[in-house]
Formats: structure tokens, C-alpha cells, sequence
């Protein structure tokens, strides 16, 4: 098949396939860079923050409501704001949300998925929205337009990015730590109920003013993203 080929292909979605799509967003082997990234967990092993589950479990939970749930506001609106048509507020958004991201590493790593998301879009499901929007979005609005050209609802984005905040380290701790995956999955069940709370949370609010969306800060992931990118020998990119 062409890259022609594959250009030309319908952009709408079939009815009906936004669980399907959601699925496919959320997959960590989507060639998007997510896989590559272990979510400022490398360094807490390495500074001696998380050692072991139960320093995971408290890692996992702080990550889902700080920059967990701010990722999911603003994916979720971001979601809404392609549903309606409005690139003007994707624009708005994307503002917002670097303004929230103080760390320069962590907005370099925002930008690379974003960039990267986008491109795997175009790839495997150009949609003619994608021309108009901002050419560097970072990664939850990136995200949250995704999801909205495949016909997912602002609702399942904010689960979608959710999935990916938690699940990339507790995957990531597997390789740092030699730890049993049975067990990292463990840790990820029972942030299940918290997880929804906070998409349920981050839908309700994928209409309001984007200045009024979440800004909850976590300054040592900020930290720790800072020292990782320093160093010169690493398994993950952050």
C-alpha cells in the first residue's frame, strides 16, 4: 500500500467505533513514543524515592491526581473543542496547559508526544480537522484532538490519557526494579475507582474557560524530570 493509499482513505470513523478507537490510543505499542517514557519514574529509583510496591502504589496515586488529572481536563477538552469545531480554543488550551507545565524538560517530553501522536494520526487516520489545528500541541490536547477525530467522547479521552499517565510507569518499574508484572498490575487495580472518579471529574469540566481548567503542580516530579534529563545514561527518554 502507498502512501497515497493510505492518504485517500475515509477520515470519519464508523458508527460506533469510539471504544475501539479509545482502545487504539491507549495502546501502548501505538508507535506514538509513549513506551519509551517511564514517567519521571526512572529517577525516583534512581534518587531512592520508589523502592519498592508500596512506594509505587504512593507514586502511581500522586501522579493520577496531580498531573494526571490536569492532563485529563485538558484532553478532555481539548476532545470537546474538535467535536464543536473550534480550533481557536484548541489554541487556547494548548496555552494553558504549557503554562502549567513549569519543568522545561517536562515540556520538551509534552511536545515530542504530541508531535509524535499527531504524526502517527496522519498516518493511520488522516482526518481533515488535523491541517487546521496547531502544528505543536502538546501531548493531553494532542490527545484530546486525537480522540475526537476517531470519534471518541470527551469523557473516554480523559480515561484514555489517564490510562496512559499510570500505565507507562507501572510498566517501566518492571525493567527498573525486576519487579513481577503480576504485581505492578496489582497496584494499577487498585487505582482503578480513583482513575474513573478523576475522568468523570475532567469531562465535567471540557466546557469551561480553559484559564479555569486544573493547575494542581507536583514540584518534585518537576524536580526529578529536571535530573533525568541530565543524565547521560538512561533507559528511559523521562
Amino acid at each position: 500500500m502507498t502512501d497515497t493509499e493510505i492518504t485517500a482513505r475515509p477520515s470519519a470513523p464508523p458508527a460506533g467505533a469510539g471504544m475501539q478507537a479509545l482502545l487504539l490510543l491507549a495502546d501502548g505499542r501505538l508507535p506514538a513514543g509513549g513506551y519509551a517514557h517511564s514517567g519521571g519514574l526512572e529517577s525516583a529509583v534512581r534518587l531512592g524515592k520508589v523502592t519498592d510496591l508500596t512506594d509505587l502504589a504512593r507514586f502511581l496515586t500522586g501522579r493520577a491526581f496531580t498531573g494526571g488529572a490536569v492532563s485529563a481536563a485538558f484532553a478532555a477538552a481539548a476532545c470537546r473543542a474538535c467535536l464543536d469545531d473550534d480550533v481557536a480554543r484548541v489554541a487556547r488550551l494548548d496555552a494553558e496547559y504549557r503554562a502549567r507545565t513549569p519543568s522545561p524538560a517536562l515540556r520538551a517530553v509534552s511536545q515530542s508526544l504530541g508531535r509524535q501522536l499527531m504524526r502517527a494520526l496522519t498516518a493511520i487516520a488522516p482526518h481533515p480537522l488535523q491541517a487546521r489545528l496547531p502544528r505543536r500541541l502538546d501531548h493531553p490536547i494532542a490527545f484530546g484532538a486525537a480522540a475526537a477525530m476517531l470519534g471518541v467522547q470527551p469523557l473516554e479521552a480523559a480515561r484514555g490519557i489517564l490510562h496512559e499517565t499510570v500505565t507507562g510507569p507501572a510498566m517501566a518499574v518492571v525493567k527498573l526494579m525486576s519487579v513481577d508484572p503480576f504485581h505492578a498490575h496489582r497496584v494499577l487495580a487498585d487505582l482503578l475507582g480513583p482513575l474513573d472518579e478523576i475522568a468523570v471529574a475532567a469531562a465535567a469540566g471540557a466546557t469551561s474557560d480553559p484559564a479555569d481548567l486544573p493547575a494542581y503542580s507536583a514540584p518534585l516530579s518537576d524536580v526529578v524530570a529536571e535530573h533525568h534529563a541530565a543524565q547521560g545514561v538512561r533507559l528511559f527518554a523521562s
